[in-house]
């Protein structure tokens, strides 16, 4: 399973919001690969010199909130993805779409 995210969608807010220019939002299969992608992020961030300025539900790991700024990244649990349903809220946001292999930045 390792720390592959699946799922993986990106929002621009940029014209929709004053919160972030983009959400990032993306989903582990359990709490303990929740976690495991959550720290991968951070450590990748933290190896380009950048720090969040928050980070929010690591100890229970059903959704972990990562805070760049103009970057929000939201990883969740499967079950309560679909719970909250979070990218329903930003319908209006046009989607970047992620491959999930070869992609190139």
């Amino acid at each position: 399973m390792g720390k592959k995210a699946t799922d993986v969608l990106v929002l621009e807010l940029k014209a929709l919001s004053i919160i972030a220019d983009y959400f990032v939002i993306c989903s582990g299969e359990s709490t303990t690969q929740v976690k495991a992608i959550a720290e991968a992020v951070k450590e990748g961030f933290v190896k380009k010199h950048s720090h969040p300025i928050g980070m929010e539900g690591l100890a229970h790991s059903r959704w972990v909130l990562i805070d760049y700024g103009d970057v929000i990244i939201h990883v969740f649990e499967e079950e309560t993805r679909e719970y909250y349903q979070l990218e329903k809220l930003w319908l209006d946001a046009p989607r970047i779409s992620v491959e999930e292999k070869g992609h190139h930045q």
